[in-house]
């Protein structure tokens, strides 16, 4: 049960981290998540600049992976008192299957997909906004990469903690 609800921490995590993103300018504000033709759209339309969308990459990524990188396996480790390599990765990636699944179903698929929360004036001509080739990527992502850095992240973890 326990790691359920730390899933969910995490899910709610990600759910904020857009809701702020998307906050201060408006779904141009996470551009940087948008194929390039999106980017280069908003910034012809002058709603960004090259620069900006760097600056919102860099802290964008850095909103995404502290959590995948400190808190999971401080939950796991810190809190659930997992032992070993084993019962570290299997809870790990409990808990990171549920973040991805959610990022991948309900943010990109729901959220960016089905509404018109992630709107961007001028751009309507380029929906869908995460293209065949990018949902392929991020499925890949979600299914192997991220679980192979889980299998890292619990190797380091048991050479820390023994």
């Amino acid at each position: 049960m326990i790691l359920f609800i730390e899933g969910l921490a995490m899910c709610f995590i990600m759910l904020i981290t857009c809701v702020i993103g998307i906050s201060f300018d408006g779904p141009v504000g996470s551009v940087t998540f948008y194929d390039k033709e999106v980017q280069e759209r908003a910034v012809e339309l002058g709603l960004i600049t090259k620069e900006k969308i760097k600056k919102n990459a860099v802290m964008s990524g850095i909103a995404v992976f502290i959590p995948i990188i400190i808190l999971i396996p401080l939950m796991v480790y810190g809190i659930n008192g997992a032992e070993g390599f084993k019962d570290g990765l299997f809870q790990m990636l409990f808990i990171g299957l549920m973040y991805g699944l959610f990022d991948r179903l309900f943010i990109d698929w729901f959220w960016v997909g089905k509404t018109n929360a992630w709107n961007i004036p001028g751009t309507e001509d380029l929906k869908p906004y995460i293209q065949k080739k990018a949902l392929i990527f991020k499925w890949v992502g979600t299914v192997v990469v991220h679980p192979l850095f889980y299998v890292l992240l619990a190797w380091v973890m048991s050479l820390i903690r023994s």
